[in-house]
């Protein structure tokens, strides 16, 4: 018989750029990121992300860790690097 909570728990689903919707250099930097972030629902526009991000959602060095790479992604796309 399986675990009674393996019914109402989501597999979870690598996310790509691919997935994203991304492609190109944009694409890499998002699948880097999602690499690295792997626990977080990341939207296509990082941006967007960071507007619905809660502060104070995570303990106080996880969210400056997450703040910083979101913030160092979007840089990163926007030059091209």
């Amino acid at each position: 018989m399986s675990h009674p909570l393996s019914r109402i728990r989501r597999p979870r689903l690598r996310r790509t750029s691919d997935a994203a919707g991304l492609t190109g250099h944009a694409g890499h930097v998002y699948s880097d990121l999602a690499d690295g972030l792997p626990d977080e629902d990341l939207t296509e526009d990082l941006t967007d992300s960071l507007e619905l991000y809660v502060m104070g959602s995570k303990p106080r060095c996880e969210e400056s860790e997450y703040l910083e790479l979101m913030e160092d992604a979007i840089e990163r796309m926007a030059r091209g690097e």
